[in-house]
């Protein structure tokens, strides 16, 4: 029987949220499969099914899987804690693929990091140098931000939903009524004759 990966586990805040961050023997960095679903207001089942979406698999290749790993514990007890952990890259190709679904919270916090992590760059290339609590209380107000944008917009976006009904409506109507809304006038009648 071979030896199960033992991952450390540690509080990553992103803005005012907090999740678990775990790290591998090997340095790399995971999330756990039902976390990464709940922090863009999705149920673990949501991740699962992403995973086994033609998404994912052009992304990690075919019958992707995540590892199942233990979590170290902190104490001599037994019956450790094992998750389904997901590399960020996957984790982030979730996030976004939810954004492009129209998930405003993933759009939001997808767009909240993309900003951060471009901020950090220019921070970098310009010298400035700013605390983790800085950089979270920036993150989370963009968050608040977009989030509130993000719901304004939604509401726009409802009142074009509102029109587009209305005219489908009227198309069906006319066309209910043999009028074919988008087509000619009627040219089958004489010079002269009246309407």
């Amino acid at each position: 029987m071979s030896e199960s990966i033992k991952a450390t586990r540690a509080n990553v805040a992103i803005g005012s949220l907090t999740i678990d961050g775990f790290m591998l023997p090997d340095g790399s960095y995971r999330m756990s499969q039902t976390q990464a679903a709940e922090t863009v207001g999705k149920d673990e089942i949501n991740a699962r099914r992403f995973l086994s979406s033609k998404n994912i698999n052009a992304i990690r290749g075919e019958g992707y899987t995540p590892d199942s790993i233990e979590i170290e514990s902190l104490s001599d007890k037994r019956g450790q804690t094992r998750f389904n952990a997901l590399p960020l890259d996957v984790v982030t190709a979730y996030w976004l693929y939810q954004s492009s679904q129209g998930n405003q919270k993933a759009l939001a916090l997808v767009w909240a990091l993309l900003s951060e992590s471009l901020e950090r760059r220019f921070d970098n290339a310009f010298g400035v140098i700013r605390t983790e609590q800085e950089r979270n209380e920036v993150t989370t107000a963009r968050i608040k931000a977009l989030e509130s944008d993000l719901a304004n917009l939604s509401e726009g976006f409802a009142l074009d939903d509102e029109i587009r009904r209305e005219r489908d409506y009227f198309e069906s109507l006319l066309k209910q009524n043999g009028i074919e809304p988008y087509g000619l006038p009627n040219s089958d009648r004489a010079e002269g004759d009246k309407p």
